[in-house]
């Protein structure tokens, strides 16, 4: 008797993986996939990322960054054949759910998290609003603080009011070089 049955149709589901091995693994299942002839069981292999904004050096780098380290999305029926596909797939450690039985994703969760890889353009998360007090954590001004004067939310800049040598000076900075107090 089957211990798996593919009553649901076709569902996302997540398996988890040894972190950092995410792209390996969704590479080892795809070839697995169409080795052992599988395209019509397991559709879709997806690692979701979306893209961020950080500084380093200075610089100012849109990086993609994985939304669920060590997870991995698969979009299959899950029947025995299948299920043994996915879970013997090297550094794949389990699907998520209670005992053998993987738990699908919802259509709400899988439609925000595609929404949420979607975005071309990173968002500037600017917490703070004018008079804020912050410390600026990078550049120059390193672990100096300061009071918000001006915020650009198009540009994702600041202008930071320090007090050097008893003056205040405003300071330009990425809304990334400052924490609030």
């Amino acid at each position: 008797m089957p211990k798996q049955t593919s009553e649901f149709g076709k569902n996302w589901y997540a398996i988890h993986t040894y972190s950092g091995y995410e792209d390996a693994v969704t590479r080892n299942l795809k070839q697995r996939i169409e080795s052992m002839g599988m395209e019509d069981k397991i559709f879709n292999v997806l690692v979701p990322t979306e893209k961020k904004i950080k500084i380093k050096n200075g610089k100012r780098r849109v990086v993609e960054e994985k939304i669920y380290p060590g997870y991995v999305l698969v979009e299959m029926v899950v029947t025995d054949d299948s299920w043994y596909v996915v879970r013997n797939t090297p550094r794949v450690t389990g699907f998520v759910g209670a005992g053998t039985t993987p738990a699908a994703l919802s259509e709400e969760e899988m439609e925000t998290l595609l929404k949420q890889m979607g975005q071309d353009e990173p968002k500037f998360k600017i917490d703070v609003i004018l008079g804020d007090p912050v410390k600026i954590t990078d550049g120059p001004f390193k672990d100096f603080d300061g009071k918000v004067a001006e915020i650009d939310q198009e540009r994702g800049k600041l202008k930071i009011l320090v007090n050097v040598f008893g003056r205040d000076t405003p300071v330009e900075l990425d809304s990334l070089q400052i924490k609030k107090l």
